[in-house]
């Protein structure tokens, strides 16, 4: 199997979804090459990005985000997993729509809670109460992921490779594979 009318396949969707363990199995399946977007900005900042929050602000992650997405999208035959946030500023969304296929992989807030209980490595969520703040991202961002997806998978509890077989299975009903 692989990819028709589209050479790579983008994963959004809101933070401990799944996008990179999955993303890593989907890449498998398909014969792409798995890219993390948040795995190459640490890569070239030389950085975690919890350092680029702390040390240059929000603002600077996302300007480095947007010429990561921008690079990797130009790319063909890649699975990119970005990060929950990617889908924040206009020109991510417009190179993620028009370079490939877009897959918004959803989750319920109790799931995202339960796996970033003990996380101590997401920015966003340091010192902060998990409930509030991912309900607040969730309502912000879920507009944008809906906007420029193909389709929607929800993860829910399931395994990661029943949710790459939900996956392929859309991309087969939607034309988006060929034998």
């Amino acid at each position: 199997m692989r990819l028709s009318k589209s050479k790579n396949l983008f994963l959004v969707g809101p933070m401990a979804v799944g996008k990179t363990t999955i993303g890593r199995l989907l890449a498998r399946e398909l014969s792409l090459k798995f890219i993390d977007s948040d795995q190459e900005i640490e890569r070239k900042a030389g950085a975690a990005i919890s350092w680029i929050f702390d040390v240059e602000g929000e603002d600077r992650f996302r300007e480095r985000e947007t010429n990561v997405i921008e690079e990797l999208t130009l790319r063909e035959g890649v699975l990119l997993a970005t990060g929950g946030g990617s889908v924040l500023r206009a020109e991510n969304r417009k190179c993620l729509q028009s370079r490939g296929v877009v897959v918004f992989l959803d989750t319920s807030l109790e799931t995202q809670i339960k796996r970033t209980e003990k996380d101590k490595k997401r920015p966003l969520l340091i010192n902060q109460d998990h409930r509030s703040v991912l309900s607040a991202l969730k309502d912000a961002r879920e507009p944008l992921y809906t906007e420029i997806a193909d389709f929607r998978i929800f993860v829910g509890d399931s395994n990661s490779r029943k949710t790459v077989s939900n996956i392929l299975r859309q991309l087969q009903a939607n034309d988006f594979l060929e034998e």
